[in-house]
């Protein structure tokens, strides 16, 4: 299999065209494409709800290849497309459930999104068009369906009984889980088995050779299909991750399994999902490349729902510090909401202007930016899980390769929410979203730079400086819904603006309401 090498990301805009409502940034000096290692920015599909190519109601991995388009479609020189360098997919091994976070066959694709040929041609199109793929793979537990398991229950001598954890006469069944839930699930033999997210989920023992050899078999087979890297589902529950010796432990695997991978690819890119405090996440970084900092997107969205900063630039300042004490070459996962969360939109009460600033914020800040499918055009969706997984909305109505599976509760109406609409609105949310990722993809400061706070001395006001190789920018975000004027130090020209009226005189800025400007 070739190594494919991560695409670039400074790609430029004629001066000449108009954004949106702005100011036009600064043209790049050239349009070649720069070879950059893994940074980028991400969009998570659940391929169920994206494009359905067969129109069975359901999303499909051709449905994808159908719209990489939409995502990315390979000219710099054009604004229809996000310009996204990468997709990340949520699980599309087979699955008996909607979600297929409970494997059955881990190297396979689910009937229902496609075959591995299917598979094939999306890596084969994604390659066209410099959009890097990572899958979700699902390690920590199988489907209670799993044919491991089932031989496990139904066999005191299968081969796969070691492959889980059994409770034995010391085991205390009451014993609960890190949010208080059952761990401990009687089996149809009538023993119990662990697993900590439900009773079809039952946890793999990687204190057995066997299952952690199997685990890195199955990452090798993934990338010998074409896959450039992996979102590594509940990394912090391989072991008991809250416990010193679990999260040691979990650790070792991690490393073991990273070394494997970048053997098979030394380009490989590991994504982890640590779901804790910034201190808890940190240590993992000693084995994987990118960690979704949970911390930072609760500091955004709470930020923007109150009107006042929450201390976004210190919380991405001091998480920067932390885990690069840990690796020097981290790249923080940056987000707004995911597909276990309420949607950003829902949380901030359907405000688009606040979703601009939203927005806005995770595309200037460092790392690599993850956007949940629906975001860009202002999805809603608040839990239970299928809520906030509705179908995106390419159309108002019903329109081909729009999904079925399930009858929007959220995301239904003549709202204005579907690309669609939002493609003919020079200022919609999905175009001031285009035009943030190629701000940003301008400007190795925001991509690679540094992050300093800035006293902007207004609590209305997100301020900070992004700096790389001798350069830096100046990053000013009013999240309020009125002007405001700053008195500010820096003597650089106002170089962006996302809406009109942003004015720089001598030390003198202007912000418009929900506005962010650069100053270089």
């Amino acid at each position: 299999m070739k190594v494919r090498k991560w695409s670039a990301i400074a790609l430029s805009l004629p001066l000449a065209i108009s954004l949106s409502t702005g100011v036009n940034a600064e043209k790049v000096h050239n349009n070649k494409v720069k070879e950059d290692n893994k940074n980028g920015v991400f969009y998570e599909i659940y391929v169920n709800s994206f494009y359905d190519s067969n129109g069975d109601g359901h999303g499909d991995l051709k449905g994808v290849t159908k719209k990489l388009d939409y995502l990315n479609d390979g000219n710099n020189k054009t604004f229809n497309d996000l310009q996204v360098n990468g997709i990340w997919m949520m699980p599309i091994n087979v699955s008996p459930s909607y979600h297929k976070y409970d494997v059955t066959d881990y190297y396979n694709i689910d009937p229902q999104y496609g075959s591995l040929k299917d598979f094939r041609k999306l890596m084969k199109e994604a390659d066209k068009r410099n959009i890097k793929v990572i899958m979700d793979l699902v390690v920590n537990h199988t489907s209670s369906e799993h044919p491991w398991f089932v031989d496990a229950v139904e066999n005191e001598n299968s081969k796969y009984r070691d492959y889980y954890i059994w409770a034995d006469e010391n085991t205390d069944l009451n014993e609960k889980g890190s949010w208080g839930q059952q761990v401990w699930h009687k089996a149809p033999n009538g023993e119990y088995f662990y697993g900590t997210f439900w009773s079809g989920m039952p946890d793999l023992n990687f204190d057995n050779p066997k299952v952690r050899d199997e685990m890195i078999k199955i990452g090798k087979f993934w990338l010998n299909q074409g896959v450039d890297g992996f979102r590594l589902d509940a990394a912090l529950h391989i072991f008991k991750g809250e416990t010193p010796e679990g999260a040691k432990k979990n650790i070792e695997w991690w490393n073991e399994f990273s070394d494997a991978m970048k053997e098979a690819d030394p380009n490989a890119y590991l994504v982890g999902e640590v779901w804790d405090q910034p201190e808890v996440v940190a240590p993992y970084y000693q084995s994987l490349d990118s960690l979704f900092n949970f911390d930072l997107a609760d500091k955004i969205v709470n930020s923007l729902k109150s009107g006042k900063d929450q201390g976004i630039a210190g919380a991405a300042s001091a998480t920067d510090e932390l885990f690069k004490t840990y690796n020097p070459n981290k790249i923080d996962g940056t987000f707004l909401t995911n597909h276990d969360q309420n949607r950003v939109m829902s949380e901030l009460n359907g405000d688009v202007n606040k979703a601009k600033s939203a927005a806005s914020i995770l595309l200037t800040l460092p790392g690599n930016p993850f956007i949940y499918y629906g975001e860009e055009i202002g999805m809603t969706g608040q839990k239970p899980d299928e809520f906030i997984r509705e179908p995106f909305r390419w159309y108002e109505g019903d329109g081909k390769g729009q999904t079925s599976w399930e009858t929007p509760v959220y995301n239904v109406g003549h709202n204005g929410m579907s690309v669609e609409t939002q493609d003919k609105q020079n200022d919609s949310l999905l175009n001031h979203y285009r035009e943030m990722i190629r701000v940003r993809q301008q400007h190795d400061e925001l991509v690679k730079g540094n992050l300093e706070s800035v006293q902007a001395n207004n609590s209305q006001v997100v301020a900070y400086s992004r700096s790389y190789k001798n350069k830096s920018i100046q990053v000013y975000h009013n999240i309020s819904s009125k002007p405001i004027t700053l008195t500010i130090s820096h003597r650089g020209k106002l170089i962006f603006a996302s809406e009109k009226g942003a004015k720089k005189e001598k030390s003198t800025l202007v912000i418009p309401a929900n506005t962010t400007v650069l100053v270089k």
